[in-house]
């Protein structure tokens, strides 16, 4: 149980990407398809691939954060001493998990308006809280996973290891 709980959390975010580009692909796929040779589109195929979309962003950012893989300029950090490299690996992720707080305060009101009142989507005519969760769902993600970075941030400063970088993409 415990090997399956570490599988997920170590791909957890990945999995779900996988799942939802894959429906983006099919249902996309399937309306040029139906649009192209059968002169007939469906109504909520647009709409669908869209609210995925929604999901596979703030699903990605999330893994972005993971992996440490956000949009930064790391060349002045490579070359920082190891001390103060953890010390701006630190201050980047207290500054992300400010953002991302803040940022799920401000998204939980739309979703609870959109509870409250019932209102649903023009195509597919569901409750668009089902969509509009995506927001503070990313967001919880990002904070769990920035917390995790603070963490191991931290073992790594106390058995003296340098800090966990983000994947190069040129080396």
């Amino acid at each position: 149980m415990i090997k399956l709980l570490r599988l997920i959390d170590r791909n957890a975010e990945r999995y779900l990407l996988l799942v939802f580009y894959l429906f983006i692909v099919l249902t996309v796929t399937s309306e040029v398809l139906r649009r192209f040779l059968l002169s007939y589109s469906s109504v909520w195929g647009e709409e669908a691939a869209r609210f995925a979309f929604i999901y596979l962003a703030w699903i990605g950012a999330a893994a972005a954060v993971k992996e440490r893989a956000h949009l930064r300029i790391d060349i002045l950090l490579q070359m920082a001493p190891a001390g103060l490299q953890r010390a701006l690996y630190v201050f980047g992720d207290v500054m992300t998990l400010l953002l991302a707080v803040i940022a799920l305060i401000y998204s939980w009101g739309p979703l609870e308006t959109s509870l409250r009142y019932g209102s649903v989507t023009a195509g597919l005519r569901v409750s668009e809280a089902w969509f509009l969760a995506a927001v503070p769902l990313g967001f919880s993600l990002m904070i769990f996973r920035v917390l995790q970075a603070l963490v191991q941030d931290w073992r790594d400063f106390r058995a003296g290891r340098p800090v966990q970088q983000s994947g190069q993409m040129v080396k």
